[in-house]
């Protein structure tokens, strides 16, 4: 409890040295035995840690008061984490990393080898895609932080085997979440596919027996009830800088959700098009998700253009020997141009789940009535940079 004061004399000088880590202890006394003294070096190493100790205590009491406050974004802000765990490098093996924060008090790894820089970046994103999903059994598999394949249905393995069929080649190395415990059943299923983590709120004993005999394959327990009050802010660096933002936890508003065509969604079209929006809002913008009401179809990811966009989501579901047809789509931002909207209907689309606010919107949504589509407009948008 509290730091350690050593005080002690050497030749013809006196110092005085704040110990906050006991790790130190022995080393200090060491010095002392032999040179009388502390090294200087030793001594400034010694003054750091305890002026990080005291400011991350001094952040603790200001971001409390800024709390109490209402005051979001102060003129000066303090960020004071935890140092969790050292990573062997970053996201190539050329840049050097390290862990910070509470990230283990909601991650629990039961198994495999140590997390790298990019498993830790994908279990994030793995693991707030699945949170979005607590009532159905529901799988997400994800490759460089996007969703190739979300699927969800009575049992785990069947929810597996519809987020799979989205993308066959792209799981191979990826990240699988899942929103129920891993049964023997699921484990047998997935145990032959090379995959880098496993994520789940939890796993059998019988399951775990049988996944832990990969000894690269990382098993781990995920606190998704708890996980959502996690989602405050979200931090980028930039150059010279640092970026921060309230997280996006919003699916849609009912104040601003609106049905804008003549035909309004059937039943099962409102059920698809929600589902395909919780996966759009996890996609790299510019975000296209094509998907029926338990799975998705075709994915499309990252690019410049939105058209190019859902020309990758309907490609890759031809490649996977999947149908469009009554399908719905869902687009991260609004369509521009009525183009979108016809690539939807040649495709085999019959709703759209979309922002709305271009200046263009009479022109989409006349191209939506003319082939008697539905579509909704939510109000919202959902980038992901």
């Amino acid at each position: 409890g509290g730091p350690a004061m050593l005080r002690a004399s050497a030749k013809n000088y006196k110092w005085t040295a704040v110990i906050v880590n006991p790790e130190n202890y022995s080393k200090v006394i060491e010095q002392i035995k032999e040179t009388g003294g502390i090294e200087e070096s030793f001594r400034a190493k010694l003054a750091g840690e305890v002026f990080s100790h005291t400011a991350h205590y001094d952040s603790l009491i200001a971001n409390y008061f800024n709390k109490f406050n209402e005051i979001e974004f102060p003129k000066k802000i303090s960020i004071s984490m935890n140092s969790e765990q050292s990573l062997r490098y970053g996201e190539n093996p050329h840049q050097s990393a390290h862990l910070y924060g509470d990230f283990t008090k909601i991650f629990s790894q039961l198994h495999g080898k140590e997390l790298s820089y990019n498993n830790i970046i994908d279990i994030d994103s793995a693991a707030k895609i699945i949170s979005e999903f607590d009532d159905i059994p529901t799988v997400a598999i994800v490759k460089h932080t996007n969703p190739c394949g979300v699927g969800r249905s009575e049992n785990l393995l069947s929810a597996y085997q519809k987020a799979f069929a989205t993308d066959i080649v792209s799981p191979f190395g990826g990240i699988v979440a899942f929103n129920k415990e891993v049964d023997i059943e699921m484990a047998n299923a997935i145990h032959g596919l090379f995959t880098e983590v496993l994520i789940a709120p939890s796993f059998s004993a019988e399951a775990f027996e049988l996944l832990n005999k990969k000894k690269d394959r990382r098993l781990i327990v995920a606190d998704l009830v708890n996980l959502k009050s996690k989602l405050n802010y979200d931090f980028r660096s930039v150059l010279g800088g640092m970026l921060i933002q309230k997280s996006d936890v919003e699916i849609v508003d009912s104040m601003k959700i609106e049905v804008v065509s003549d035909r309004q969604p059937t039943n099962e079209e409102w059920s698809a098009l929600m589902f395909a929006w919780k996966v759009c809002k996890h996609v790299k913008s510019n975000a296209i998700v094509y998907a029926s009401e338990d799975r998705t179809l075709g994915i499309g990811a990252g690019q410049m253009s939105r058209v190019d966009s859902s020309r990758i989501a309907v490609e890759k579901s031809k490649l996977m020997n999947l149908t469009l047809h009554n399908s719905v789509i869902a687009s991260d931002a609004f369509f521009p141009f009525a183009d979108g909207v016809l690539e939807a209907v040649n495709a085999g689309a019959t709703a759209i789940i979309q922002p709305g606010g271009s200046v263009r919107d009479a022109d989409v949504i006349k191209a939506v009535n003319d082939n008697n589509m539905a579509m909704i407009f939510t109000g919202a948008r959902h980038f992901r940079h």
